[in-house]
């Protein structure tokens, strides 16, 4: 089997067995994986136009067997109430050509399609990245192949698609110097490679997490690991690919500031950029090993909002919820922080006989526009067809489940930015019906395409502000301001 698994840190090797909810805060376990729809899902989830949930597994599939390595990842979709479906195995090509073990999530384009990357497979057996319909029909748009001068190689982040209309991700390989890239393509296909990454040099090397589009247009991302003492960055770079490092962790004595970037930055509604680290910080409970969540602002003056214990190691990034709060996860934990870092646990896992809860949460959550949080976790589950590949004592295949965090529905545009006259998505739950959407105040014109997608074009005269739309149900507001460019 191809590689697929990310660092670990020491917290990982310290068997867990929890017992107890934490909080009044309310999981449910949506799906179990049992391999044959998939097995050991690394990544968080995408809501797609159908108001359903879409992501990978890094293993399983239709070939799975529980008694062989067999079984090259999935994409799957999971709807709200838990109802599952297959949507397709990789490495059903011959070679593996159509890619294998995905363990980056999905992202919704502006066309209504899913992109993603693998990890392996493809023409060159490097990697790919593709383009998935809700139907479960893939496209490869491009195969790494790894030696290549120009080309990358093992991309382990998802993409993010830019104002442009392009899509950015990285390699955690290849390039000009075989340290990894950052690369541009486009929805045909057509990939550049904006950046090489080289040891040793200032900035940084293998980056293994996505990108994320500032409001000033440039791009943020980080690197595992730096020449100096390994700790990796933070960097800023344009659309053409100049890139800047705004900052190399562990310059603080001991590692208070952090150490090991492995999530995706987001921007949060204050327009700084946050982020976690999964080792470092200034926790004595557990030598400073357990992890951080920071703060850094677009030119890389950095601030830790808060330090990890024993249940920490986040090795997935925030998501910012509609009330102000971020979210996440760590191994062991979902939990809740405010925007100064007060902390709260909402959900400890294995809090059930046999982790049928699901354990090692690291790929993160998600909000959906229906208010709730949906996450998976690595390992645990009700199925025991996963334990030869049991690689930490953990049992199961992993699962998905649903967090309810008292937050109520929302809207979400797709693009976020747009100039006056483009057509954007609006996704949201019980919009039939829907009477108004406007932008910041300014009326637009609007389709109904369904009870979860309404498409609006921008109209002209509107300013960066919130959209609202109403509904016989009351007025929903966008989760975040739209940028009218």
């Amino acid at each position: 089997m191809e590689r697929f698994s990310l660092p670990r840190t020491a917290c990982l090797l310290v068997c867990i067995v929890l017992a107890s909810w934490l909080s009044a805060q309310q999981s449910k376990t949506l799906v179990s994986f049992d391999g044959y729809n998939g097995m050991f899902p690394y990544a968080p989830l995408v809501q797609g136009p159908d108001g359903n949930l879409y992501g990978t597994t890094g293993g399983g599939g239709k070939i799975f067997s529980p008694e062989f390595v067999s079984g090259a990842g999935t994409v799957f979709q999971v709807t709200p109430r838990g109802n599952t479906q297959l949507l397709y195995t990789f490495c059903s090509f011959s070679n593996c050509t159509d890619g294998s073990h995905p363990v980056a999530g999905l992202m919704l384009g502006n066309d209504g399609n899913l992109y993603g990357t693998t990890e392996g497979g493809g023409a060159y057996g490097y990697g790919t990245v593709f383009k998935i319909t809700t139907e479960g029909q893939l496209t490869v748009l491009h195969s790494f192949a790894g030696s290549a001068e120009t080309d990358g190689a093992y991309p382990l982040a998802g993409l993010v698609q830019a104002t442009n209309g392009n899509f950015y991700g990285t390699t955690s390989s290849g390039g000009m110097w075989g340290y990894g890239s950052v690369f541009e393509i486009t929805s045909e296909g057509n990939l550049t490679i904006l950046y090489s990454f080289s040891y040793p040099n200032t900035d940084g090397y293998i980056p293994t997490s996505g990108l994320v589009q500032a409001s000033n247009g440039d791009l943020y991302g980080t690197t595992q690991y730096n020449s100096t003492n390994g700790a990796g960055t933070i960097f800023r770079m344009n659309l053409h690919g100049d890139l800047t490092t705004i900052y190399s962790f562990c310059q603080q004595v001991g590692c208070t500031d952090g150490y090991w970037p492995l999530g995706t930055l987001i921007q949060g509604s204050d327009g700084n950029l946050y982020g976690t680290t999964v080792s470092g910080g200034a926790n004595s409970n557990c030598d400073g090993t357990c992890g951080t969540v920071f703060r850094i602002t677009p030119s890389g003056q950095l601030t830790i909002l808060h330090n990890f214990d024993v249940l920490g190691s986040p090795a997935a990034g925030l998501v910012q919820g509609t009330n102000g709060d971020f979210y996440g996860t760590t191994f062991a934990t979902a939990f809740q922080m405010t925007p100064s870092g007060e902390l709260t646990t909402l959900y400890t896992f294995c809090s059930l006989p046999n982790c049928d809860d699901g354990v090692v949460g690291w790929p993160g959550l998600v909000q959906s526009t229906n208010g709730k949080l949906y996450g998976t976790t690595e390992f645990g589950g009700s199925s025991s067809n996963c334990s030869s590949y049991d690689y930490y004592g953990y049992p199961g295949c992993g699962v998905v489940f649903g967090l309810s965090a008292g937050m109520g529905p929302f809207v979400k545009a797709v693009p976020n930015s747009a100039a006056p006259g483009t057509s954007v998505m609006i996704l949201g739950s019980n919009l039939n019906g829907a009477t108004s959407v406007t932008f910041n105040g300014t009326t637009a014109s609007f389709t109904v395409i369904s009870d979860t997608e309404i498409i609006a074009s921008v109209p002209a005269g509107a300013k960066t502000g919130s959209i609202e739309v109403g509904t016989p149900k009351g007025t929903l507001t966008s989760n975040t301001q739209f940028h009218v460019l």
